[in-house]
């Protein structure tokens, strides 16, 4: 059986793109790796920085954020989604608005999650963060 480990995002600047998650969601850095080259099967290669991300104490749930500095990249992110579960969906769309994301839909009932809320907004690179609140929570 597979199980996510990591998810990556292709963003413009990984520090602010770093700062963006850590403040909103309190994740921490868990490592950063600049010009990793990768080869390709087909000989070339190019480099990549990254940012590991993710919760105190824990290995699992990563979320690393991605930009290839020597490469002419579009970094849109509209055809992608993070979703986070969070305790308090309102208070992270507020974090996410007051720490400069753009708010698509704020976190609302939907039928999807009965009893939950679920809000949807973006980051700096149009990457699409849905915020989800379980009932439980």
């Amino acid at each position: 059986k597979g199980k996510l480990s990591f998810t990556g995002i292709g963003v413009s600047d990984l520090t602010k793109s770093s700062k963006f998650y850590q403040d909103i969601l309190g994740l921490e850095e868990k490592g950063l790796y600049q010009d990793v080259k990768i080869d390709l099967t087909d000989g070339n290669n190019f480099l990549i920085d990254e940012i590991v991300l993710g919760e105190k104490d824990s290995e699992e749930n990563l979320l690393i954020l991605m930009n290839w500095p020597k490469e002419n990249r579009s970094y849109n992110g509209l055809n992608s989604k993070i979703v986070f579960s969070v305790e308090d969906a309102k208070k992270t769309m507020d974090l996410i608005d007051s720490n400069g994301g753009i708010i698509d839909r704020e976190a609302l009932p939907h039928y999807t999650i009965e009893g939950g809320l679920v809000g949807l907004a973006r980051d700096f690179d149009d990457n699409v963060i849905e915020i989800v609140q379980w009932a439980d929570s």
